[in-house]
């Protein structure tokens, strides 16, 4: 009795323990790629923020980093604005367009403009040197978080229908009532998903930018009127005009049409 007993425990035991361990691994830490040519930051802030519990990918260029990419996709960037040969700017326009990935800048440079510019091609934060590592940690766990609570994709085989206008969020391809492909930009697409999950309802600027882009909202309302409004361009008759995507004055914007769910093997 006593063996069988002593065999169950074991039994048990080793199930906790790969159950222990299986609850270890679906909790992996957040993987970063930080990007910027100066060693004397880049170093001591890798190793800060690996003490925090991420796991640090460096990068010393915009070539060198779009090759750790190629090996691994990261859950967020850390990437300094001028560096030799390709600059911040133009690989943020490269990551936000193609890989979808939350992008927090570090830089010096600290005018609005320079701010206003790094968020409308789709940042999610702008740092400026020199800051506090806890704080550039707080931003970072902000926009995780936030982009964790992105609009919803629906299942596998529905695709969002409206005004003849067709969007499949799997494969991120916007068809057009003529049946032709229109090229979105991840950042568009984000803010195509928070209209279409929302029909109808008036979404404010700080709202808006939560659910797509998730970022500190109160100083950069510019940055999502620029993305509405270039949206616009894309889906609407005349975007001087705009029927779809309509302003709410004092308010927001609101989707002004119903939007149905269909079968993609249906259509």
């Amino acid at each position: 009795m006593e063996s069988q007993e002593s065999g169950k425990d074991r039994h048990l035991q080793l199930n906790g323990g790969r159950e222990a361990r299986n609850r270890m691994n679906d909790t992996s830490p957040p993987k970063l790629l930080l990007v910027d040519d100066e060693a004397a930051l880049r170093e001591p802030l890798a190793e800060y923020l690996s003490r925090q519990g991420f796991a640090v990918t460096q990068a010393t260029s915009a070539a060198e980093a779009r090759s750790r990419l190629r090996e691994d996709k990261p859950d967020l960037v850390l990437l300094d604005i001028m560096m030799p040969g390709e600059d911040g700017l133009s690989l943020c326009r490269h990551l936000v367009e193609t890989q979808d990935l939350p992008v927090i800048f570090l830089t010096a440079r600290g005018e609005a403009t320079d701010r206003i510019v790094g968020l409308e091609i789709g940042a999610d934060d702008y740092v400026v040197k020199p800051f506090e590592p806890r704080e550039l940690v707080a931003r970072i766990r902000s926009v995780l978080r936030r982009s964790a609570r992105a609009p919803a994709v629906p299942t596998e085989n529905e695709a969002l229908m409206f005004e003849g206008w067709r969007l499949d969020p799997l494969k991120r391809r916007l068809i057009d009532p003529e049946g032709a492909v229109v090229a979105i930009s991840s950042v568009e697409f984000r803010l195509l998903m928070a209209f279409l999950e929302h029909p109808r309802q008036v979404l404010d600027r700080d709202r808006l930018l939560d659910m797509v882009q998730g970022r500190e909202a109160h100083l950069f309302d510019r940055a999502v009127d620029n993305q509405v409004s270039r949206l616009r361009r894309k889906i609407e008759a005349d975007s001087r005009n705009p029927q779809l995507i309509q302003t709410v004055w004092g308010g927001g914007y609101m989707l002004a049409t119903d939007v149905r769910r269909a079968p993609l093997d249906a259509e």
